[in-house]
């Protein structure tokens, strides 16, 4: 086998290429170019794109793949939606579906070639009158499938924009009650689109619990989870009209009794763990949609869950979450479950920080929405692998490193990293050389340390792949 061929070989062995779908692309060499995309972007991790191609030619195949009107971000996501939907069928049980907005900030020339997100105050002038900016960048609407214990499985629906799309919205609000105006013409639309794409892609929808935070208490999102079949728990910032619409859901929660109390935990802003009790009660609802959507939409019968904060310390809010979901529940520990399965929500916002933070995607220096959105794309798919990676070494400590690594990775952090800081961890499994990896990301492995997270992993994937790369150059005949 001659070297060329060996070096294809290693790279179909790769983990990206299970994420790669090469017939989504209309031409082939597009989708081979998108492999080695994501693999040189994977091993270079946070740096920009000459950095992880290392030479011209490939900086500029690249700098072309993702500047080609042929390549669309769905093409890109496109091996991995159908790789999340392979993990989701090996799973049993419930599995989460995340959804969150986030958004991209940039500054360029002309912020007109990508968009705008939002407008800011910048201050006074001189005569006292507020100054506005429009911030340069692009949305991303993601829904991230994960298991109840929080193992990622994979994205199952993305959704890209900018403001320009809904621009005439906020005039079209301002003469008419917004509760009239069609959902088809908000911006809130995606969270029904991401909704509508993550069964589409899955499957079997009574599996799907769909989870998301206020800015989805829309009363067509309930509707439309009715007609599909699947399942929401929502929290509300609506108080919604109920029974027979002389009173509020929030009147007829005041009547609700204590089920009990949930004693949780909470991280401060400087990483402190301290304990919270909650009071939680819940009640079975008549909802009733807004009265300008009464003759559209019907009524539903929810179940709302309460769980406040008892005795909140001063200095910090007290925490108060207000559940909608639909289905029913009877006891203290299905409110519980409820209550839990929000509180995993903040996955999605771990995942856009990799992205940010990890991969730096606001570094990118392309000069266009569409070319950007592809870089986000091959981004999201890093993202989740170092994601998943973290939590499966949570999720199945006792699992093969092969699973996660290639033999030579493996070789290379037997000769690197000591066995001395693996305490608690089997030989020869997966959590073993996830904390041998996260120790080269800065991860001490103390006795009293947690289980390794995000960043040190990110770090360590990043310096494996610069030593592996090392090895294998010293491997080589040197010619002369």
């Amino acid at each position: 086998m001659s070297a060329r061929n060996g070096e294809q070989a290693a790279d179909a062995s790769h983990w990206s290429w299970r994420e790669v779908d090469v017939g989504a692309f209309k031409d082939a060499r597009l989708g081979r170019r998108f492999g080695d995309l994501l693999r040189r972007l994977s091993e270079g991790m946070g740096g920009s794109i000459p950095f992880a191609c290392q030479d011209w030619s490939n900086t500029k195949a690249a700098y072309r793949f993702f500047s080609n009107p042929r390549v669309q971000e769905g093409q890109i996501l496109n091996g991995h939606f159908a790789a999340t939907r392979g993990r989701y069928d090996e799973s049993d049980g419930p599995i989460l579906i995340l959804q969150d907005t986030t958004e991209f900030t940039y500054q360029r020339r002309d912020p007109h070639a990508i968009g705008f997100t939002k407008s800011v105050n910048s201050g006074r002038d001189q005569d006292g009158r507020l100054r506005h900016h429009a911030v340069c960048g692009i949305l991303m609407h993601s829904s991230l499938a994960v298991t109840p214990e929080g193992l990622p499985l994979g994205l199952a629906a993305v959704k890209f924009w900018n403001r320009e799309k809904f621009k005439g919205t906020a005039q079209l609000k301002r003469k008419i009650n917004p509760t009239r105006v069609p959902i088809e013409k908000k911006e809130s639309v995606r969270w029904l689109e991401n909704l509508r794409q993550s069964v589409d892609l899955l499957g079997r929808p009574e599996r799907c619990i769909h989870v998301e935070d206020r800015e989805s208490d829309i009363y067509e999102l309930y509707c439309l989870t009715k007609d599909l079949g699947t399942h929401f728990v929502v929290r509300t910032v609506v108080n919604r009209l109920a029974g027979d619409g002389d009173h509020t859901v929030s009147v007829e929660m005041q009547a609700a009794p204590s089920a009990g109390v949930l004693q949780i935990e909470v991280r401060g802003d400087q990483d402190e763990i301290s304990h919270a009790s909650l009071d939680v009660r819940f009640k079975r609802v008549i909802v009733l949609p807004p009265i300008g959507k009464q003759k559209r939409y019907p009524s539903l019968e929810l179940s709302v869950i309460h769980a406040t904060e008892i005795n909140a310390p001063s200095g910090r809010k007290p925490i108060v979450w207000k559940l909608l979901t639909d289905f029913d529940v009877r006891s203290f520990e299905q409110a519980v479950e409820k209550i839990r399965w929000y509180a995993t929500r903040w996955k999605i916002e771990v995942f856009h920080k990799i992205l940010k933070s990890g991969c730096r995607a606001e570094d990118a220096k392309l000069r266009a929405a569409d070319r950007l959105a592809n870089l986000v794309a091959v981004f999201c798919i890093v993202s989740w692998r170092v994601m998943w990676l973290t939590m499966m070494a949570r999720a199945a400590p006792d699992a093969p490193p092969t699973i996660a690594l290639t033999p030579p990775e493996i070789k290379i952090l037997n000769q690197l990293v000591s066995n001395s800081g693996n305490r608690g961890a089997k030989q020869n499994t997966l959590q073993f050389y996830l904390t041998m990896l996260a120790r080269l990301g800065g991860y001490l492995a103390r006795a009293s340390d947690p289980p390794p997270g995000n960043t040190v992993v990110w770090r360590g994937l990043r310096r494996l792949a610069d030593i592996h790369l090392g090895a294998e150059m010293n491997s080589r005949p040197r010619c002369g």
